[in-house]
């Protein structure tokens, strides 16, 4: 009973951080369709004009791509990765992937969660500290494949793609620190994911961002940070 207990656990943590993974992927999404329907006459944000480029997966052969390139974090505080010796030790949890936390991936394989034979695990292997780590990008279910890896991770450098951001914006980010002014791209790199814990949306609105167990509300008007509390 506690295994069946600690696989669902484990279960529910990777669907969590893929779904959130999306929820960035869709935030920016909308932003880009705000941006078209401003007034012609009106300048557009240079953040709507940047384009990642995506590999699109879409099964482990073509996965394997993500080893052909360093990668970075997109869904920063939302993604568990797990030892990796041979197999994924999916009971030890070994921790959350940092916003933008730039990786190598040495090698891309399938593996299963113990008596859930039908459907494996789609796992990127990387190392740190002369330890091997996996987390999971997508599931295989009977040879049909989701693979969530572009949602996931930028290929290309984020100090690139975002190069006009202010020099001083970037050593925030880098520090994972905020301040009012920043929009919602660049808290949540120097962050990680948001959740909307109450109403609001679109420009006005106040995320919850766990932050690796440092929580911060951040209240957005107008596409800016207005107001940051810590603990909340």
């Amino acid at each position: 009973m506690k295994q069946k207990i600690q696989i669902a656990l484990v279960l529910s943590m990777i669907v969590a951080g893929l779904r959130l993974a999306y929820i960035l992927y869709q935030r920016h999404e909308d932003q880009v369709q705000d941006a078209k329907k401003t007034s012609p006459a009106a300048p557009v944000n240079p953040d709507y004009l940047v384009f990642p480029k995506k590999l699109r997966p879409y099964d482990l052969q073509s996965a394997q791509a993500l080893t052909s390139q360093p990668v970075w974090v997109k869904a920063g505080y939302s993604i568990t990765y797990f030892p990796f010796s041979g197999h994924t030790e999916f009971a030890h949890e070994a921790g959350l992937l940092l916003p933008i936390e730039r990786l190598e991936i040495k090698r891309v394989v399938l593996d299963v969660f113990p008596k859930n034979l039908g459907e494996k695990q789609l796992m990127a292997v990387f190392s740190r500290g002369g330890n091997n780590y996996a987390f999971s990008i997508g599931v295989d279910k009977g040879g049909t494949f989701q693979i969530y890896s572009d949602d996931m991770l930028f290929i290309e450098d984020p100090h690139e793609l975002y190069k006009h951001w202010p020099k001083d914006i970037w050593q925030l980010i880098d520090q994972h620190e905020v301040k009012p002014g920043m929009n919602e791209i660049q808290v949540t790199f120097a962050l990680g994911i948001g959740t909307a814990p109450g109403s609001g949306d679109g420009v006005d609105k106040t995320l919850h961002y766990p932050n690796g167990g440092k929580p911060f509300s951040v209240t957005y008007r107008d596409g800016k940070v207005a107001e940051i509390k810590a603990g909340d």
